[in-house]
């Protein structure tokens, strides 16, 4: 089957519109032009897309903006861009926090801390749980590391392992929030996790989390882990019981919406699915899979965020790469059934990838290159595979992050 297909092409296009309607730099400055901001202002950007939503804000504000943070991933920072505004930049770790995450902490406390009548804009996005960090006392990066990476190898959704986050984290869960009573706030957010939960996008650095205790009580976690957690609970004090309006410029149904649009302007069949994707990556890629082999023609538009059980020795890829690639061992032979998973920012787990845009011939192709399907998922290593038959997608950068988009086309 050829790699470079008309009905491949179409799927990354689609792609792509989903991608414009929620990019950081359009939303952003929307969003402030609709309500703008009086007096001067201090910005503060953290997260996978905030180069892009400092962007939108200098679009709309200009000098108005005084200096701030901005706060991203390696990569994902534009140094000369963020100068011409007056910003400082700082790049810190992901998906596992790094110096780099501590020394952004403590920049941020030392911003947010100055008093004055400015307005402090914050700018928040996906990715913020592990780019900046103050730890609770007693825990150094050595432990935030090990924390983290026993969180991505669990398997729990992504607001189970925020708590755990929130709970060994002076920041996060509200703790920013400290010291910041009667100063002139205003959010606006990037929506990546399910059902759009302001508290759990970034950990909820300026989101209360009042029931953190009773909620992570309820988590099956290691002793060591559960011991670090109680500890650093009592350190959680003087957190305000409200934080200011969280304001969604972008969310996945945005994403969703543009790329049906897309799809019935190309004259196709839409069908799009509200339900979020979720549990494991293999299961739901085989079942996705299924469901198109034997469902109606055209477009299926779906989206979520699944999670992906690591072995001691992980290979290259992230959840995207390992959905396509167990949807590809179903669509084995079919002429007829495309399928793209691809996460919004442009990454996919640990990799510079977004994911896989797979079909009929992948798996063929797999075998031909020397690959097991069957062995190279089971060593979390799709990604190795599917560069191997042409069937990554790479994007580079977004500037968004509003989970991941998945979609089926049935010709």
């Amino acid at each position: 089957m050829d790699i470079d297909s008309a009905p491949r092409r179409l799927l990354a296009d689609i792609f792509e519109h989903a991608l414009e309607a929620v990019r950081g730099r359009a939303v952003v400055r929307r969003a402030l032009a609709a309500r703008g901001i009086e007096g001067p202002v201090t910005l503060i950007a953290v997260g996978k897309a905030a180069q892009s939503m400092t962007e939108g804000a200098w679009d709309a504000l200009g000098d108005q903006i005084r200096g701030g943070l901005v706060i991203s991933k390696p990569g994902h920072l534009i140094a000369e861009e963020l100068t011409r505004c007056g910003l400082d930049g700082v790049v810190g770790g992901h998906p596992v926090p790094t110096d780099g995450s501590l020394d952004a902490g403590r920049r941020l406390q030392e911003v947010v801390v100055r008093r004055g009548a400015e307005t402090l804009l914050f700018l928040i996005s996906g990715g913020a749980s592990s780019l900046v960090e103050v730890p609770a006392a007693g825990l150094g990066l050595a432990e935030l590391a090990r924390i983290n990476r026993w969180l991505l190898g669990s398997g729990l959704p992504i607001e189970a392992m925020n708590l755990v986050r929130k709970s060994v984290s002076r920041i996060k869960g509200g703790g920013l929030l400290t010291g910041l009573e009667g100063r002139n706030l205003r959010v606006l957010a990037i929506s990546d996790v399910p059902g759009d939960d302001p508290g759990v996008i970034g950990s909820g650095l300026l989101v209360p989390e009042p029931r953190l205790a009773s909620r992570l009580a309820t988590l099956e976690l290691p002793d060591w882990l559960r011991d670090w957690t109680e500890r650093a609970l009592v350190e959680r004090t003087g957190i305000p019981e409200q934080g200011p309006e969280i304001e969604l410029v972008a969310t996945l149904d945005i994403a969703k919406d543009a790329a049906a649009a897309a799809t019935a302007d190309a004259g196709i069949e839409v069908h799009p699915h509200r339900e979020l994707l979720e549990g494991d990556a293999a299961a739901c890629g085989r079942s996705l899979a299924r469901r198109l082999c034997d469902g109606p023609a055209g477009l299926h538009i779906r989206g979520g965020e699944t999670t992906v059980g690591l072995p001691e020795r992980q290979g290259r890829g992230g959840r995207n790469q390992h959905l396509a690639l167990a949807a590809a061992m179903v669509l084995a032979g079919r002429d007829d059934c495309f399928l793209l998973s691809g996460g919004t920012d442009g990454t996919d787990g640990p990799t510079d990838d977004a994911g896989g845009l797979v079909d009929g011939g992948t798996r063929y192709r797999a075998e031909r290159a020397g690959f097991d399907a069957d062995a190279t998922l089971a060593a979390a290593d799709a990604g190795t595979l599917l560069a191997a038959t042409g069937d990554l997608i790479h994007t580079g950068p977004t500037g968004t992050n509003v989970m991941d988009l998945v979609l089926g086309l049935r010709l």
